[in-house]
């Protein structure tokens, strides 16, 4: 799922670039743009943050890999015209220029990842950047700030200090990290949309879509366009970790790690009496059912309050070879992982979002008469 951003040099209406094809992000916090989409101009404009006399970087951890890149501060605009004078705005916020070759991946950075996939260029990535517009203010929080963390990728901390010299592993305070976008907009109107997004898109036939055009609200109960439903489930999270829990009544398990993800193309999660496609498949990560398995879950916030979700898993081989240019899919899913933590994993991704008003909820603030963070739809 992707949306045009406009950034620009801070303080600046003239000296801005928009950027298409970024993806939204509910899983992570802060925008990242891709070195390779900058003009020269933009490059040249945006100066680093500044940390222990080096310069910020980070360190970025996904699933799938990770991504490396310095930290600029910059003004963005997203949701009105390209003159950066209408929408929403965040502006001086921490920005992540991934993939630039300022200061080299250090080895803390490469070798310490849970997952080493470099994810620096366009076509690794997969977009030209990501917002990050998940439930929690910024993306590490006190496991990076000096007092409450402890210095290394491999102990959760991402950020790094770079010098003409390299790169070291840096604690960095609260108010320096990357920050969720959605909590530093400002005032429309004298109306502050700053405490969760709303996405929305339509339904998906069984074949899937070519491709399907939603919605990203910003606010929830905030104006008259983003009033939280009142048919819909209100699910806490908890806190630091976003999880809530999912059980699927055809398994004797509970996922106590589950969480939505508009950045996840598949819902993920074990199931042993489904196969996987295989290695020689179109599809070798994802699940291939002879037919499609019709199931049902609950998924149960920290308030005890549950939602029922009807999902299918159909055979992805099937869909993505006779659809080869559909990019939209309803009802593909794939396993989890094998680790202790992905064996408790319940990943709801696009799929979940397909016919669905999903509410996202930032932690510490009131949305709808509910604190977030939470999850609803």
């Amino acid at each position: 799922m992707y949306v045009n951003v406009t950034v620009c040099a801070p303080g600046s209406t003239t000296t801005c670039q928009t950027i298409d094809h970024v993806q939204v992000d509910t899983g992570s916090q802060g925008l990242r743009i891709l070195s390779s989409v900058l003009n020269s101009t933009m490059t040249n404009a945006l100066k680093p943050v500044s940390l222990n006399g080096g310069a910020l970087a980070e360190c970025l951890e996904f699933v799938d890999g990770y991504s490396w890149g310095p930290v600029v501060t910059a003004d963005l605009h997203i949701g009105g015209s390209d003159t950066a004078t209408t929408g929403e705005s965040a502006p001086g916020i921490p920005v992540q220029i991934i993939g630039t070759s300022t200061y080299p991946v250090p080895a803390d950075c490469s070798n310490n990842a849970i997952n080493p996939t470099p994810e620096n260029t366009v076509v690794e990535f997969g977009a030209n950047g990501i917002i990050g517009v998940g439930l929690f203010d910024e993306d590490c929080g006190t496991v990076c700030a000096p007092g409450t963390g402890t210095a290394g990728v491999e102990n959760g901390d991402n950020y790094f200090t770079c010098t003409s010299a390299g790169c070291s592993e840096a604690l960095v305070p609260i108010a320096d990290q990357m920050i969720n976008p959605v909590n530093a907009l400002t005032a429309v109107n004298g109306i502050t949309d700053n405490n969760g997004v709303i996405i929305e898109l339509p339904a998906v036939g069984a074949a899937g879509a070519a491709t399907v055009t939603g919605t990203m609200i910003f606010g929830i109960s905030t104006q008259s366009n983003n009033t939280l439903s009142p048919s819909a489930t209100v699910m806490t999270a908890q806190s630091y970790t976003g999880y809530v829990t999912t059980n699927v009544s055809s398994l004797s398990q509970t996922d106590a790690d589950s969480y939505l993800d508009s950045g996840s193309n598949a819902i993920y999660f074990n199931d042993s009496n489904i196969p996987d496609c295989g290695s020689s498949s179109a599809a070798p990560d994802f699940f291939c059912p002879a037919s499609t398995v019709n199931l049902s879950a609950t998924i149960t916030g920290i308030n005890n309050q549950v939602a029922m979700v009807n999902f299918s898993v159909a055979n992805a081989n099937t869909l993505f070879t006779a659809n080869d240019d559909f990019a939209a899919f309803s009802n593909v899913a794939a396993p989890s992982g094998t680790t202790v933590l992905e064996e408790a994993t319940f990943d709801w991704g696009l799929p979940l979002f397909y016919g669905h008003n999903v509410y996202f909820a930032m932690e510490n603030k009131d949305a709808g008469g509910t604190t977030g963070p939470y999850y609803a739809f």
